[in-house]
């Protein structure tokens, strides 16, 4: 069912899409050595607790990318921060896997919209 939130967040709330296709390096890789190396990310993560992560497997359902990131936000340049450590990890040099799309949106964004056109009063 879908569900809209009417109400207008009191700050901006993003959400990103990133689409991303791991390359044959890294399937080449045992589970134990892919472990590792994701590891090796915990503490860019760490460093942005206020980007919201949920990374997603799509191998068996995704058209052109293997996995997907669901990133919540509300500091664009926090994400973009954390972006920017994230590829400049190995995983990203190696390459092991590479940004395939991003999808941006804005959470109510209609909805604030509506509010800054409304007449002050």
């Amino acid at each position: 069912m879908l569900t809209l939130d009417l109400e207008r967040p009191a700050t901006a709330r993003y959400v990103a899409v990133v689409l991303l296709e791991f390359q044959p390096a890294w399937l080449a890789l045992s589970r134990s050595q892919r472990a590792a190396r994701l590891a090796t990310l915990r503490p860019a993560f760490e460093r942005y607790p206020d980007v919201a992560l949920r990374w997603l497997d799509a191998d068996a359902l995704g058209h052109g990318y293997s996995d997907f990131v669901l990133c919540e936000f509300s500091d664009l340049e926090r994400y973009h921060f954390l972006w920017e450590e994230i590829r400049d990890s190995s995983l990203f040099s190696v390459p092991f896997v590479a940004i395939k799309d991003v999808m941006l949106g804005i959470e109510g964004g209609f909805r604030r919209y509506e509010a800054s056109q409304a007449p002050a009063g």
